[in-house]
């Protein structure tokens, strides 16, 4: 079922960065609802995963980066968006995000591991939050299953790495709910996969997911 945007917003311009368009079709892939929503997005870098957000109805976004000065103008404006850089998303804490946890959770990062941002990202959130996260493998797999030029095309290597990172969350009671391929490549033409994972809901894990992602990857 696929999650609805803000009706204002159907047929809108594109996003300020193709992560928007991402993370749009993996909101849809798994039908995870945005209005109304406290969200933050970790590694927010020009916006485009908040831009994303906010078309479909979020009230409040946390953008969170390491670097500073990337944020759209545009969305560094919107009243709605509470702007948070030079953060490292690995020391995050509930008072880092204003004391009130997020109900969704979506993580765009390079250049570090989703697995050691996981505590902070946990903190960050409700006892039953959402998290949709962004896998990169090329960021994630050893080096020694790395190509040259930093590019990854094994499919049983991007199995590993998924497998790895919905590991790590499960042992913070995260539930892997479903799994997809981004409909855009990466840089180098590497391939990404989205996670989606829910917090103490009781629910079983969908053990099935990252092989059937695997298999529809161009």
């Amino acid at each position: 079922m696929a999650a609805p945007k803000a009706p204002a917003e159907e047929g809108a311009s594109a996003y300020v960065s193709r992560g928007g368009t991402k993370l749009d079709a993996a909101l849809d892939a798994f039908g995870v609802f945005v209005a109304g929503k406290r969200a933050l997005d970790a590694g927010a870098s020009t916006g485009g995963f908040t831009d994303c957000l906010l078309r479909r109805g979020a009230a409040r976004v946390i953008a969170a980066d390491v670097a500073y000065g990337q944020l759209a103008w545009s969305l560094r404006n919107d009243p709605r968006v509470h702007v948070l850089e030079r953060t490292n998303v690995r020391a995050l804490e509930l008072a880092t995000v204003g004391e009130e946890p997020v109900d969704l959770v979506v993580a765009d990062l390079s250049f570090i591991s989703l697995a050691t941002v996981r505590d902070g990202l946990v903190a960050a959130s409700t006892r039953e939050a959402d998290l949709v996260l962004l896998v990169k493998p090329q960021f994630e797999a050893p080096r020694s299953r790395v190509e040259r030029g930093g590019v990854v095309r094994d499919p049983a290597v991007w199995t590993e790495t998924l497998r790895r990172i919905a590991g790590a969350y499960r042992d913070a009671r995260c539930a892997l709910r479903g799994a997809t391929p981004s409909p855009l490549v990466g840089p180098a033409g590497n391939r990404e996969f989205f996670l989606h994972l829910t917090r103490n809901r009781g629910e079983a894990n969908d053990d099935t997911a990252i092989d059937r992602s695997v298999g529809e990857a161009p």
